[in-house]
């Protein structure tokens, strides 16, 4: 049975294993060995969910918001051996309700990828006229 956890305070196991979870998806280069550093993301998250099967990190997902209207949901993954089995769903679903509860009227992400199908699953719609842009601060 996998459950899901909104993760304020993590143990160090936790930690690491977000930690690798950030390097396998290559979000994060392996050069980032520091797991204080997801404390760091998860401080600076509206909330951060996190799936585990027993204790094996499974999945994960996080919100950012201004904590008034606005939020974006970031680095939702579920680790490949607990894929199509509707636990990404089951992180996007928590994510929302937790925003809703907070009174966030407007949740928004940039599915990467290929991905967009599974978010539109979930009720995410294609936003016409609009196109995610980065820059890197390096």
């Amino acid at each position: 049975m996998i459950e899901l956890f909104f993760l304020k305070d993590p143990s160090d196991d936790q930690k690491n294993q977000i930690l690798s979870l950030y390097h396998e998806r290559r979000w994060w280069p392996e050069s980032i060995t520091d797991a204080h550093r997801v404390q760091q993301v998860i401080d600076g998250s509206h909330c951060f969910v996190a799936a585990f099967s027993g204790q094996e990190l499974a999945g994960m997902g996080r919100a950012l918001s201004d904590r008034t209207g606005d939020a974006y949901i970031h680095d939702v993954t579920v680790r490949e051996e607990f894929r199509n089995h509707g636990l990404g769903r089951r992180i996007i679903q928590s994510l929302t309700q937790r925003l809703k509860q907070d009174g966030i009227t407007w949740v928004a992400l940039i599915a990467e990828g290929g991905s967009h199908g599974f978010y539109e699953k979930t009720d995410f719609r294609i936003m016409e006229n609009a196109r995610p842009m980065y820059r890197w601060m390096i």
